[in-house]
């Protein structure tokens, strides 16, 4: 009997560390293919197409007023990943002479003003729906997504990532 209760218990045991590994493998796995992730948006190579908004300050915004070399970031709320690239983002809008546009997509429930506050100190600020007018021209369908834009308005790198700086190709 007592072996029977030992070989339970080194089972359950054996059970437990292996869950515990797999768990730790899944979470660095997730980690590690985010940057590898297939890229969102327009892709590099690909103009800009023309598109027109109002910012969060009232003022008309397009690729002709943006210019070029040009950051362009998209961000959901409730995104971690969105959350963990803002401070990036606005670190290197802050660096930048380039022009800077972040686009907010936010639900009818969600309340975006903390991050449309804190992009509006470095960037040209657009909150609009999913599935908005930006995102359609833009092509983006996963957050948080970053476009960057060279000379002749064409897309220089598109991804969840922050690029290492804005160039022209």
């Amino acid at each position: 009997m007592q072996y029977l209760i030992a070989a339970v218990v080194l089972i359950g045991l054996l059970c437990m560390v292996n869950m515990l590994l797999t768990i730790g493998v899944i979470r660095r796995l997730r980690r590690e293919s985010s940057p590898s992730m297939p890229a969102e948006g327009l892709l590099p190579g690909e103009r800009v197409p023309e598109f027109a908004a109002m910012t969060t300050s009232g003022e008309p915004i397009s690729g002709e007023l943006l210019g070029a070399p040009a950051l362009v970031g998209f961000f959901s709320q409730g995104c971690q990943p969105c959350k963990d690239l803002l401070p990036l983002f606005v670190e290197r809008a802050r660096g930048t002479s380039d022009g800077v546009l972040a686009v907010v997509v936010a639900g009818p429930s969600e309340n975006p003003e903390a991050d449309v506050e804190r992009l509006a100190q470095v960037a040209q600020v657009v909150k609009e729906a999913p599935q908005g007018p930006l995102q359609r021209a833009f092509k983006v369908s996963g957050y948080p997504t970053v476009i960057t834009i060279g000379a002749g308005d064409t897309v220089v790198s598109s991804g969840h990532i922050m690029p290492d700086e804005v160039t022209a190709p």
